[in-house]
Protein backbone atom coordinates (compact mmCIF):
# COMPACT_ATOMS: atom_id res chain seq x y z
CA UNK A 1 0.00 0.00 0.00
CA UNK A 2 1.21 3.50 -0.82
CA UNK A 3 2.38 5.38 2.26
CA UNK A 4 1.02 8.90 2.19
CA UNK A 5 3.60 11.71 2.27
CA UNK A 6 3.82 13.99 5.26
CA UNK A 7 2.73 17.42 4.01
CA UNK A 8 2.67 20.68 5.95
CA UNK A 9 -0.41 22.86 6.08
CA UNK A 10 -0.58 26.00 3.94
CA UNK A 11 -2.93 28.95 3.63
CA UNK A 12 -4.53 27.52 0.49
CA UNK A 13 -4.72 23.93 1.74
CA UNK A 14 -6.30 25.12 4.98
CA UNK A 15 -9.10 26.80 3.01
CA UNK A 16 -10.02 23.65 1.08
CA UNK A 17 -11.51 20.25 1.81
CA UNK A 18 -10.53 18.84 -1.59
CA UNK A 19 -7.98 19.97 -4.19
CA UNK A 20 -10.71 20.53 -6.79
CA UNK A 21 -12.39 23.06 -4.45
CA UNK A 22 -10.01 25.66 -5.88
CA UNK A 23 -12.07 25.54 -9.11
CA UNK A 24 -15.49 25.60 -7.44
CA UNK A 25 -15.98 29.42 -7.50
CA UNK A 26 -15.46 29.58 -11.28
CA UNK A 27 -17.70 26.58 -11.93
CA UNK A 28 -20.53 28.02 -9.83
CA UNK A 29 -20.13 31.49 -11.34
CA UNK A 30 -20.16 30.33 -14.97
CA UNK A 31 -22.39 27.23 -14.77
CA UNK A 32 -20.64 25.61 -17.75
CA UNK A 33 -22.11 22.84 -19.85
CA UNK A 34 -18.68 21.27 -20.17
CA UNK A 35 -15.15 21.71 -18.81
CA UNK A 36 -12.03 21.42 -20.96
CA UNK A 37 -8.76 20.88 -19.09
CA UNK A 38 -5.95 22.13 -21.32
CA UNK A 39 -2.42 20.86 -20.66
CA UNK A 40 0.48 21.97 -22.85
CA UNK A 41 3.91 20.43 -23.30
CA UNK A 42 6.91 21.39 -25.41
CA UNK A 43 7.63 18.69 -27.96
CA UNK A 44 11.40 18.62 -27.49
CA UNK A 45 12.12 14.97 -26.91
CA UNK A 46 10.82 12.17 -24.73
CA UNK A 47 8.65 13.22 -21.75
CA UNK A 48 10.05 13.07 -18.23
CA UNK A 49 8.23 12.30 -14.99
CA UNK A 50 7.19 15.92 -14.37
CA UNK A 51 5.37 15.96 -17.72
CA UNK A 52 3.64 12.65 -17.05
CA UNK A 53 2.62 13.80 -13.58
CA UNK A 54 0.86 16.94 -14.85
CA UNK A 55 -0.81 15.03 -17.70
CA UNK A 56 -2.10 12.26 -15.44
CA UNK A 57 -3.37 14.82 -12.93
CA UNK A 58 -5.28 16.57 -15.73
CA UNK A 59 -7.16 13.31 -16.44
CA UNK A 60 -7.65 12.53 -12.75
CA UNK A 61 -8.95 16.04 -12.01
CA UNK A 62 -11.30 15.82 -15.02
CA UNK A 63 -12.78 12.63 -13.57
CA UNK A 64 -13.25 14.23 -10.13
CA UNK A 65 -14.95 17.32 -11.59
CA UNK A 66 -17.24 15.17 -13.73
CA UNK A 67 -18.27 13.00 -10.79
CA UNK A 68 -18.71 15.88 -8.35
CA UNK A 69 -20.51 18.44 -10.55
CA UNK A 70 -22.11 16.18 -13.14
CA UNK A 71 -20.52 18.19 -15.96
CA UNK A 72 -18.98 16.73 -19.12
CA UNK A 73 -15.21 17.01 -19.01
CA UNK A 74 -12.48 16.53 -21.59
CA UNK A 75 -8.67 16.81 -21.68
CA UNK A 76 -6.99 18.76 -24.48
CA UNK A 77 -3.27 18.16 -24.99
CA UNK A 78 -1.54 21.16 -26.55
CA UNK A 79 1.62 19.91 -28.27
CA UNK A 80 3.97 22.90 -28.50
CA UNK A 81 5.83 22.08 -31.70
CA UNK A 82 7.35 25.58 -31.81
CA UNK A 83 10.03 24.44 -29.35
CA UNK A 84 13.57 25.04 -30.70
CA UNK A 85 14.90 22.09 -32.69
CA UNK A 86 18.25 23.70 -33.46
CA UNK A 87 19.96 26.97 -32.53
CA UNK A 88 22.78 28.92 -34.12
CA UNK A 89 24.34 32.39 -34.08
CA UNK A 90 24.50 34.70 -37.09
CA UNK A 91 28.24 35.54 -37.45
CA UNK A 92 27.39 38.95 -38.95
CA UNK A 93 24.77 40.36 -36.55
CA UNK A 94 25.57 38.17 -33.54
CA UNK A 95 21.83 37.46 -33.20
CA UNK A 96 20.62 34.02 -32.16
CA UNK A 97 18.48 32.07 -34.64
CA UNK A 98 16.28 29.07 -34.09
CA UNK A 99 14.54 26.48 -36.20
CA UNK A 100 11.53 25.01 -34.44
CA UNK A 101 10.32 21.41 -34.53
CA UNK A 102 7.40 22.44 -36.75
CA UNK A 103 9.71 23.79 -39.45
CA UNK A 104 12.47 21.20 -39.05
CA UNK A 105 10.29 18.08 -39.09
CA UNK A 106 7.10 18.99 -40.92
CA UNK A 107 3.51 18.02 -40.17
CA UNK A 108 3.63 14.29 -40.85
CA UNK A 109 6.80 13.67 -38.84
CA UNK A 110 5.44 15.76 -35.96
CA UNK A 111 2.24 13.74 -35.90
CA UNK A 112 4.28 10.55 -35.78
CA UNK A 113 6.43 11.98 -32.96
CA UNK A 114 3.44 12.97 -30.81
CA UNK A 115 1.75 9.65 -31.51
CA UNK A 116 4.84 7.70 -30.47
CA UNK A 117 5.76 9.71 -27.35
CA UNK A 118 2.40 10.71 -25.88
CA UNK A 119 -0.57 8.94 -27.43
CA UNK A 120 -0.07 5.58 -25.65
CA UNK A 121 -0.22 7.29 -22.23
CA UNK A 122 -3.22 9.45 -23.18
CA UNK A 123 -5.13 6.55 -24.65
CA UNK A 124 -4.57 4.45 -21.53
CA UNK A 125 -5.54 7.28 -19.15
CA UNK A 126 -8.59 8.11 -21.25
CA UNK A 127 -9.78 4.50 -21.29
CA UNK A 128 -9.03 3.92 -17.61
CA UNK A 129 -10.92 7.01 -16.37
CA UNK A 130 -13.55 7.36 -19.08
CA UNK A 131 -12.38 10.87 -20.00
CA UNK A 132 -12.27 11.78 -23.71
CA UNK A 133 -9.22 13.61 -24.97
CA UNK A 134 -7.83 15.21 -28.11
CA UNK A 135 -4.43 16.44 -29.26
CA UNK A 136 -3.86 19.85 -30.82
CA UNK A 137 -0.47 21.01 -32.07
CA UNK A 138 0.57 24.63 -31.76
CA UNK A 139 0.94 24.68 -35.55
CA UNK A 140 -2.76 23.91 -35.90
CA UNK A 141 -3.71 26.30 -33.12
CA UNK A 142 -1.86 29.30 -34.54
CA UNK A 143 -3.36 28.63 -37.98
CA UNK A 144 -6.94 28.71 -36.66
CA UNK A 145 -9.09 31.72 -37.50
CA UNK A 146 -9.99 32.21 -33.83
CA UNK A 147 -6.35 32.47 -32.73
CA UNK A 148 -5.37 34.78 -35.59
CA UNK A 149 -8.34 37.08 -35.16
CA UNK A 150 -7.53 37.31 -31.46
CA UNK A 151 -3.92 38.24 -32.23
CA UNK A 152 -4.97 40.83 -34.81
CA UNK A 153 -7.45 42.40 -32.36
CA UNK A 154 -4.78 42.47 -29.67
CA UNK A 155 -2.16 44.27 -31.80
CA UNK A 156 -3.66 47.80 -31.46
CA UNK A 157 -3.75 47.36 -27.65
CA UNK A 158 -0.42 45.59 -27.30
CA UNK A 159 1.33 48.75 -26.10
CA UNK A 160 -0.69 48.57 -22.86
CA UNK A 161 0.50 45.01 -22.17
CA UNK A 162 3.98 44.87 -23.67
CA UNK A 163 5.92 45.52 -20.45
CA UNK A 164 4.01 42.72 -18.72
CA UNK A 165 4.67 40.29 -21.56
CA UNK A 166 8.33 41.31 -21.88
CA UNK A 167 9.40 43.07 -18.65
CA UNK A 168 13.08 43.30 -19.66
CA UNK A 169 12.67 44.85 -23.11
CA UNK A 170 9.06 45.89 -23.56
CA UNK A 171 9.00 44.02 -26.88
CA UNK A 172 7.07 40.73 -26.89
CA UNK A 173 8.78 38.40 -29.32
CA UNK A 174 7.00 37.54 -32.56
CA UNK A 175 8.88 35.08 -34.75
CA UNK A 176 7.79 34.47 -38.35
CA UNK A 177 10.03 31.75 -39.82
CA UNK A 178 11.49 32.32 -43.28
CA UNK A 179 9.18 30.69 -45.80
CA UNK A 180 11.84 29.87 -48.39
CA UNK A 181 11.70 26.15 -49.20
CA UNK A 182 13.68 24.09 -46.69
CA UNK A 183 14.54 27.11 -44.51
CA UNK A 184 12.29 27.96 -41.56
CA UNK A 185 14.90 29.89 -39.56
CA UNK A 186 13.81 32.87 -37.44
CA UNK A 187 15.56 35.30 -35.10
CA UNK A 188 15.09 33.85 -31.63
CA UNK A 189 14.68 37.24 -29.96
CA UNK A 190 13.13 38.91 -33.01
CA UNK A 191 15.43 41.95 -32.80
CA UNK A 192 14.78 42.93 -36.43
CA UNK A 193 11.15 41.83 -36.71
CA UNK A 194 8.59 44.60 -37.24
CA UNK A 195 4.82 44.33 -37.49
CA UNK A 196 2.05 46.81 -38.31
CA UNK A 197 -1.60 46.58 -39.27
CA UNK A 198 -2.49 47.58 -42.82
CA UNK A 199 -6.19 47.15 -41.99
CA UNK A 200 -8.25 45.48 -39.27
CA UNK A 201 -7.71 42.02 -40.73
CA UNK A 202 -4.22 42.23 -42.20
CA UNK A 203 -0.80 42.52 -40.55
CA UNK A 204 2.41 43.21 -42.46
CA UNK A 205 5.56 41.67 -40.92
CA UNK A 206 9.19 42.24 -41.92
CA UNK A 207 12.13 40.22 -40.63
CA UNK A 208 15.67 39.14 -41.55
CA UNK A 209 16.56 35.53 -42.37
CA UNK A 210 19.82 33.90 -41.39
CA UNK A 211 20.40 32.70 -44.97
CA UNK A 212 18.11 34.76 -47.20
CA UNK A 213 18.28 38.27 -45.75
CA UNK A 214 15.24 40.60 -45.40
CA UNK A 215 11.79 39.16 -46.10
CA UNK A 216 8.15 40.19 -45.75
CA UNK A 217 5.06 38.20 -44.85
CA UNK A 218 1.36 38.91 -44.50
CA UNK A 219 -0.87 37.57 -41.71
CA UNK A 220 -4.66 37.39 -42.10
CA UNK A 221 -7.39 35.59 -40.12
CA UNK A 222 -7.35 32.69 -42.55
CA UNK A 223 -3.78 32.50 -43.82
CA UNK A 224 -0.30 33.91 -44.10
CA UNK A 225 2.82 33.39 -42.04
CA UNK A 226 3.42 30.98 -39.18
CA UNK A 227 2.97 32.90 -35.89
CA UNK A 228 5.55 31.80 -33.35
CA UNK A 229 4.90 33.90 -30.26
CA UNK A 230 7.14 33.98 -27.16
CA UNK A 231 5.77 32.02 -24.21
CA UNK A 232 3.97 34.75 -22.23
CA UNK A 233 2.72 36.40 -25.43
CA UNK A 234 1.41 33.08 -26.75
CA UNK A 235 -0.38 32.32 -23.50
CA UNK A 236 -2.05 35.73 -23.43
CA UNK A 237 -3.40 35.28 -26.96
CA UNK A 238 -4.48 31.71 -26.28
CA UNK A 239 -6.30 32.59 -23.08
CA UNK A 240 -8.17 35.48 -24.70
CA UNK A 241 -9.11 33.21 -27.61
CA UNK A 242 -10.48 30.61 -25.19
CA UNK A 243 -12.45 33.08 -23.09
CA UNK A 244 -15.39 33.51 -25.46
CA UNK A 245 -18.54 32.38 -23.61
CA UNK A 246 -19.94 29.30 -25.30
CA UNK A 247 -20.96 27.19 -22.32
CA UNK A 248 -17.41 25.85 -21.91
CA UNK A 249 -15.07 26.53 -19.01
CA UNK A 250 -11.41 26.13 -19.96
CA UNK A 251 -9.01 25.17 -17.19
CA UNK A 252 -5.31 25.74 -17.89
CA UNK A 253 -3.43 22.86 -16.21
CA UNK A 254 0.20 23.78 -15.56
CA UNK A 255 3.18 22.73 -13.51
CA UNK A 256 3.93 24.63 -10.32
CA UNK A 257 6.76 26.58 -11.98
CA UNK A 258 4.11 28.50 -13.93
CA UNK A 259 2.80 30.25 -10.79
CA UNK A 260 5.31 33.06 -11.22
CA UNK A 261 4.84 33.56 -14.96
CA UNK A 262 1.05 33.51 -14.77
CA UNK A 263 1.14 36.68 -12.67
CA UNK A 264 2.58 38.54 -15.68
CA UNK A 265 0.02 37.04 -18.05
CA UNK A 266 -2.81 38.09 -15.70
CA UNK A 267 -1.52 41.65 -15.56
CA UNK A 268 -1.18 41.77 -19.36
CA UNK A 269 -4.72 40.54 -19.86
CA UNK A 270 -6.12 43.08 -17.40
CA UNK A 271 -4.09 45.81 -19.13
CA UNK A 272 -5.93 45.15 -22.40
CA UNK A 273 -9.32 45.20 -20.72
CA UNK A 274 -10.06 41.61 -19.75
CA UNK A 275 -11.63 40.85 -16.38
CA UNK A 276 -10.91 37.78 -14.27
CA UNK A 277 -14.32 36.28 -15.02
CA UNK A 278 -13.61 36.50 -18.76
CA UNK A 279 -10.47 34.39 -18.53
CA UNK A 280 -9.88 30.65 -18.25
CA UNK A 281 -9.37 29.13 -14.82
CA UNK A 282 -5.95 27.76 -13.87
CA UNK A 283 -4.81 24.71 -11.94
CA UNK A 284 -1.18 24.51 -10.82
CA UNK A 285 0.03 20.96 -10.25
CA UNK A 286 2.82 19.73 -7.95
CA UNK A 287 6.32 20.31 -9.25
CA UNK A 288 9.11 17.70 -9.26
CA UNK A 289 12.31 19.22 -7.87
CA UNK A 290 15.88 18.18 -7.16
CA UNK A 291 17.48 18.05 -3.72
CA UNK A 292 18.45 21.73 -4.14
CA UNK A 293 14.82 22.74 -4.69
CA UNK A 294 15.31 23.46 -8.42
CA UNK A 295 12.87 22.11 -10.99
CA UNK A 296 13.93 18.69 -12.31
CA UNK A 297 15.40 19.51 -15.74
CA UNK A 298 16.33 16.73 -18.15
CA UNK A 299 18.07 19.31 -20.38
CA UNK A 300 20.42 20.56 -17.64
CA UNK A 301 21.20 17.02 -16.51
CA UNK A 302 21.92 15.78 -20.04
CA UNK A 303 24.19 18.71 -20.88
CA UNK A 304 26.09 18.24 -17.61
CA UNK A 305 25.03 21.52 -15.99
CA UNK A 306 23.21 19.70 -13.18
CA UNK A 307 23.74 16.25 -11.63
CA UNK A 308 21.14 13.51 -11.57
CA UNK A 309 19.49 14.12 -8.19
CA UNK A 310 19.74 11.57 -5.42
CA UNK A 311 16.98 9.00 -5.71
CA UNK A 312 16.29 9.72 -9.39
CA UNK A 313 16.63 7.03 -12.06
CA UNK A 314 16.84 7.01 -15.84
CA UNK A 315 13.11 6.47 -16.40
CA UNK A 316 12.37 9.76 -14.67
CA UNK A 317 14.19 11.63 -17.45
CA UNK A 318 12.82 9.44 -20.25
CA UNK A 319 9.57 7.71 -19.34
CA UNK A 320 10.08 5.21 -22.16
CA UNK A 321 12.72 3.63 -19.92
CA UNK A 322 10.08 2.68 -17.30
CA UNK A 323 10.76 -0.98 -16.39
CA UNK A 324 7.34 -2.29 -17.30
CA UNK A 325 4.38 -1.88 -19.63
CA UNK A 326 2.42 1.29 -20.39
CA UNK A 327 -0.53 -0.19 -18.50
CA UNK A 328 1.63 -0.71 -15.41
CA UNK A 329 3.01 2.82 -15.71
CA UNK A 330 -0.53 4.21 -15.87
CA UNK A 331 -1.58 2.23 -12.80
CA UNK A 332 1.33 3.62 -10.81
CA UNK A 333 0.63 7.15 -12.02
CA UNK A 334 -3.04 6.90 -11.07
CA UNK A 335 -2.17 5.47 -7.66
CA UNK A 336 0.14 8.44 -7.12
CA UNK A 337 -2.46 10.96 -8.34
CA UNK A 338 -4.93 9.46 -5.86
CA UNK A 339 -2.42 10.14 -3.13
CA UNK A 340 -1.79 13.72 -4.25
CA UNK A 341 -5.51 14.45 -4.63
CA UNK A 342 -6.48 12.83 -1.35
CA UNK A 343 -5.66 15.97 0.62
CA UNK A 344 -5.04 19.58 -0.51
CA UNK A 345 -1.86 19.51 1.59
CA UNK A 346 -0.48 16.83 -0.72
CA UNK A 347 -1.49 18.60 -3.92
CA UNK A 348 -0.39 22.19 -3.46
CA UNK A 349 3.30 21.54 -2.87
CA UNK A 350 6.45 20.28 -4.61
CA UNK A 351 8.03 16.81 -4.43
CA UNK A 352 11.64 15.74 -4.66
CA UNK A 353 12.55 13.30 -7.41
CA UNK A 354 13.37 10.77 -4.70
CA UNK A 355 9.89 11.06 -3.15
CA UNK A 356 8.22 10.75 -6.55
CA UNK A 357 10.34 7.68 -7.25
CA UNK A 358 9.28 6.16 -3.93
CA UNK A 359 5.58 6.74 -4.61
CA UNK A 360 5.82 5.52 -8.19
CA UNK A 361 7.51 2.25 -7.26
CA UNK A 362 5.29 1.49 -4.28
CA UNK A 363 2.59 -1.16 -4.84
CA UNK A 364 -0.33 0.46 -6.69
CA UNK A 365 -3.45 0.84 -4.56
CA UNK A 366 -6.00 3.13 -6.17
CA UNK A 367 -8.38 4.56 -3.57
CA UNK A 368 -11.16 5.08 -6.13
CA UNK A 369 -11.64 2.45 -8.84
CA UNK A 370 -11.88 3.77 -12.38
CA UNK A 371 -15.25 3.51 -14.17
Amino acid sequence: MTTYPVSPNTVLANALHHAEDVLTPRILATAPERILLVVGTQINGAPHIGTSLVQSLAFAMAARLRDRFGIRTEVVFSALDNAPYELTTDPVSGHRYQRAYAQALGGEALTDLVTALYQPLFAALSLRLGIPHRVETYSRQQASEQFRRTWLRLLPRLDAARWWLAPSTGTPHLRVPCSNPGCGWAEKHAERTRVHLTDRETAHVTAVCLHHGPYEVIVTPTGGAYLDLATLYRNAVKEIALSNPDGTLHVMVKGGDWVFGSHLVDEALQAVGRTRTQLPARLFCPQVVTDTGAKLSKSLIREGSAPLPEGATDWMLDTRAWPGTVAEYVEQLLAMTDTLLSNPRHFFRAYSAAEIGRMMTAPANRSVPAP
